[in-house]
């Protein structure tokens, strides 16, 4: 898909939209593939990041491809980049949301993704990516997780449901729903998840479940449920995390998920 994207420019007008729309998915995949690695070696692969980057940035040098959902999905790249150098501690080790030194986080990305969000506001059709990019943003300027806007951001994933329905999607909204209401209403959400069996694959799903489980003071199923995500690990830094959570259900010692 990404060779094919150099016949983006040979293409006539109208075949043209659909073309673009199939360069953009995959340039999204790519970048997630890099942020949230399936990877045997490693959870992150910034390099991929930088190529998805690059390549979404080729996109708004030409007038036929700089589209509102093109600088949509360069603004959700350059706010998720912005977070990867704090997204492994001093260690080497996976770190979440709350547990980033938000100090390290980029902030030249970070303002460069509000402008290229602020220019994807320029059309009239709501893309996927606006809504991702408003949720990236939504993260980037809370000065730390505890001040994080989360009623925003279920209204986002609420808006993001309407737009793009999915299982991962879902999961997502529970999680910052539990952030807002309490990990029981998260609960409540998970289980109510259409098709959640597609996420029975998925290790966060089961991180998930023992983070809220947890948080309620279910120790014993917490551990069940990480247990069940280390045994979906797509590599060892993920594996390691999963097992720090699974001991932490032992010691009581939270570990918040990774983000």
């Amino acid at each position: 898909m990404l060779a094919q994207s150099r016949q983006l420019f040979d293409l006539e007008n109208r075949a043209f939209p659909k073309r673009l729309g199939a360069v953009q998915r995959a340039l999204y995949l790519l970048f997630n593939e890099g942020y949230h690695g399936a990877s045997p070696e490693s959870a992150i692969r910034a390099e991929l990041c930088r190529e998805a980057i690059r390549l979404t940035n080729s996109l708004l040098d030409n007038p036929l491809t700089a589209t509102p959902a093109s600088y949509a999905l360069a603004a959700l790249m350059h706010l998720n980049a912005a977070r990867l150098p704090g997204r492994v501690d001093a260690s080497g080790a996976l770190a979440s949301l709350v547990e980033q030194d938000r100090s390290r986080w980029d902030r030249r990305l970070i303002d460069d993704g509000q402008r290229l969000l602020e220019r994807s506001a320029s059309g009239e059709a709501l893309s996927e990516y606006h809504v991702e990019a408003a949720i990236a943003w939504a993260h980037a300027d809370a000065p730390s997780a505890q001040e994080t806007d989360w009623a925003k951001i279920v209204a986002f994933y609420d808006l993001l449901m309407k737009v793009r329905n999915s299982p991962v999607v879902a999961l997502n909204r529970a999680i910052a729903i539990a952030q807002l209401d309490g990990p029981q209403r998260g609960l409540e959400e998970i289980g109510a998840i259409a098709d959640r069996e597609r996420l029975g694959d998925y290790p966060f799903y089961f991180a998930a479940l023992g983070e809220l489980e947890f948080r309620i003071g279910n120790e014993d199923r917490a551990r069940e449920h990480f247990l069940d995500a280390m045994a979906r690990a797509r590599n060892p830094m993920e594996r390691q995390f999963l097992e720090r959570k699974a001991a932490a259900c032992v010691t009581k010692h939270r570990i918040p998920s990774p983000a």
